[in-house]
């Protein structure tokens, strides 16, 4: 089938709006990739010190003709997603002695869990890390000796900040290696009831905690559909990982085998190789658009409208909300996964996953078939299913239809005929609101508007039973030039709850909430931000406020004129579980809309 015509258009537009900045970009990398090996303009002192730990690979190393892997790790065992990458140095290591190659650990990055610092100081740091991470990967990459690198990370900002720095370090190839999803344990859905329950004060923390570890409950990333596994199914859309492997459980013979083809395979396509493939050639405008395309259908998590900006703008792709929007209009939702559903993502990997939702919108005209992945040229590879045969990983091809079409259903009866996705637009600024887990009858809230500068104060106001009619909450100056951007979930059950007594409830902040937020309205990324001029900072309580999701407007129905904007004491913000650290971080911090970065 023809490409759509929308997909076409969008693609079009991304690439007018990007010419400069690419040219710029592929030319840099140009001029890196025809200086060769790395390695050939290091000293001899210089590799001395890079092999001197090397022990029996050294005569490999120095030889030269061999290809040496760089690996970024995102390892740490407080992740159950990242526990895992303990065991893959090792594996990989093997696997490039038993081609004639060599791979070293060239560095390792940090990995905040959203998890652990839900509505805790530490998230302020949350979004800021994934710059971090970028950077942090940049020094490891900085050796120059090697001759492509394998990225090790899954979760939240992990995967973006990697992809950042393999942008930069865009004239070697790159593969990502996923870890896979813990076991399905307790069911999601049955988990937020007993959160809900919680707020209410129906059960005590007894209970919810032993719900919460039955949920979370071994390595390997969390089962919903929020912005870690929203990650992975980028790195299939975009090619970037091997075909099939995302959602493969960790500690499984296929899960080791993967690792293993994914290091062989970053050692055919490097630069002393027939097969060159620079990651600059693979982060184009196409590739970005697919990715979008998939976080439409698979009804992803609103983090990667933050993150795919600033990602595609290191590769000098220039992404705007309304690529977002027009995608979304054209892309059905395609699965009901937690929070969207009831399933899980190994249920959702069950039913066909990945290989079969990428088939069917390629045979929609929805996707580009023509792109450049790791594997080779053209999507269609990422149709394939991976099987272990004597131990190692062959392909064969992918399911037709849907094995479960409570999960997944194809592109021509979908759950909805859009992908859920709206700018907003008005006069209190820009953002977006994710629908495809909100009953339409909630696609429109009009009412009074009631203002806090804390999401603790909306908790207090909850349990004092002040909210009584239909309302809508704004908690402002939490925009990353504010606080980091934190995520607002830990507000999600308190404002369940308020829907479930009948009342109209939405949220509307400079915030972000978590991936996993689902059945409440939120408008979210509002830019400008109140600390930087926003008009959410002339907003008062009382004021009516009009969010509608089907004309994708938010306005406040008052007039702001001669109001002054309403002071907030942000001094606490610099203090406290290394908030110092990261000032020159909330200075320098970009526009939500365009990435929220500080490096780029």
């Amino acid at each position: 089938m023809p490409l759509n015509a929308t997909i076409a258009a969008v693609t079009d537009r991304i690439r007018a709006r990007s010419e400069r900045t690419r040219k710029t970009y592929l030319d840099t990398m140009a001029c890196a990739a025809a200086e060769g090996p790395r390695r050939a303009h290091l000293s001899c002192g210089n590799l001395a010190h890079a092999y001197a730990a090397m022990g029996d690979d050294k005569g490999t190393l120095t030889a030269d003709k061999a290809p040496n892997i760089g690996i970024i790790t995102a390892y740490n065992d407080m992740l159950s997603a990242h526990q895992p990458y303990e065991r893959y140095p090792d594996l990989i290591r093997a696997a490039a002695r038993a081609a004639g190659a060599t791979a070293q650990v060239a560095g390792g990055v940090p990995a905040m869990c959203d998890g652990v610092t839900q509505g805790q100081t530490g998230m302020e740091l949350s979004l800021f890390s994934r710059d971090v991470i970028a950077l942090s990967a940049g020094v490891g990459l900085s050796h120059n000796v090697f001759d492509a690198a394998l990225y090790l990370g899954v979760c939240d900002k992990i995967v973006p900040g990697l992809i950042i720095a393999a942008a930069t370090f865009g004239y070697i190839p790159s593969v990502f290696l996923p870890a896979g999803p813990m076991p399905s344990g307790l069911p999601n859905d049955e988990k937020a009831k007993i959160r809900q329950k919680f707020a209410t004060g129906e059960i005590g923390r007894d209970e919810l905690m032993k719900a919460e570890m039955a949920s979370y409950h071994g390595p390997g990333t969390c089962t919903f559909y929020g912005t870690a596994n929203t990650n992975q199914m980028l790195m299939e859309f975009m090619g970037l990982h091997l075909p099939g492997s995302s959602f493969v459980n960790p500690n499984t013979p296929l899960r080791d085998a993967l690792t293993v083809a994914g290091a062989e395979r970053a050692l055919e396509i490097t630069a002393l190789g027939n097969d060159f493939r620079p990651v600059s050639d693979i982060l184009d405008e196409k590739a970005f658009v697919n990715g979008i395309v998939g976080l439409m259908a698979t009804g992803g998590s609103t983090n990667l409208v933050l993150h795919l900006p600033a990602m595609a703008r290191a590769a000098g792709v220039i992404l705007d909300l309304e690529d977002f929007h027009d995608l979304s209009e054209v892309t059905p939702l395609m699965a009901k996964v937690y929070p969207n559903g009831l399933a899980d993502v190994n249920h959702f990997h069950a039913a066909g996953g990945l290989g079969y939702m990428i088939g069917d919108l390629l045979n929609a005209g929805l996707l580009h078939p023509d792109t450049k992945t790791v594997v080779g040229d053209g999507l269609e590879h990422y149709t394939q299913e991976p099987q272990l045969k004597d131990g190692r990983v062959t392909y064969v091809p992918g399911t037709k239809v849907s094995l479960n079409d409570k999960i997944l259903r194809p592109a021509s009866d979908p759950f909805h005929a859009h992908g859920g996705l709206t700018q907003l637009s008005g006069n209190l600024g820009r953002g977006v609101i994710k629908t495809s887990a909100v009953a339409e009858e909630r696609h429109i809230v009009e009412a009074k508007a009631r203002v806090f500068h804390d999401q603790a104060d909306v908790k207090t106001a909850f349990k004092n039973g002040e909210f009584t009619e239909d309302t809508i909450v704004v908690v402002r100056y939490q925009g990353p030039k504010s606080n980091g951007m934190p995520e607002l979930h830990s507000l999600t059950p308190t404002l369940a709850v308020l829907q479930d007594r009948g009342l109209k409830v939405a949220l509307v902040t400079d915030g972000r909430m978590s991936g996993a937020s689902g059945k409440v309205p939120a408008a979210i990324h509002v830019c400008p931000e109140a600390a930087d001029g926003g008009p959410l900072a002339l907003v008062q309580d009382g004021d009516m406020i009009r969010l509608d999701a089907t004309k994708g407007t938010l306005d406040v129905l008052a007039d702001l004129t001669g109001r002054t904007p309403a002071p907030a004491d942000l001094t606490g913000n610099g203090n406290g579980v290394g908030r110092e650290l990261f000032e020159t971080f909330r200075r320098n911090v970009g526009l939500a809309a365009d990435g929220a970065c500080t490096i780029l």
